[in-house]
């Protein structure tokens, strides 16, 4: 999977979330690898935003490979047990990183 693939997946997800109890989050996704790259995924005013920019005044950053970040979005990788074995990394409020991971389910 290409990034601008990736990016286009986390868009069609994002539109399918439900966002109505988040009034802020902002999370820098990035992808490791040949076929990686930086994105975004906004909440602001109960309405998402998936941009393929950094985020600067972000709540924290992930990092992971694009396999392991798509078996995220698909279900098939806990966030948990991905942080525990170092396939998931996260900069900034751990907390933030967990209400993300639950949206995204």
């Amino acid at each position: 999977m290409k990034f601008e693939e990736l990016v286009t997946k986390v868009r069609g997800v994002a539109e399918k979330t439900d966002v109505s109890n988040v009034d802020f989050l902002a999370v820098q996704v990035n992808i490791t690898g040949n076929d990686g790259g930086v994105f975004y995924v906004e909440v602001k005013d109960h309405k998402v935003s998936v941009e393929p920019y950094e985020y600067y005044d972000r709540n924290c950053a992930i990092t992971m490979n694009m396999t392991d970040f798509n078996k995220l979005i698909d279900g098939k990788l806990d966030p948990v047990l991905a942080f525990t074995l170092g396939k998931l990394k996260v900069d900034g409020d751990i907390g933030k990183a967990v209400e993300f991971a639950k949206l995204i389910k």
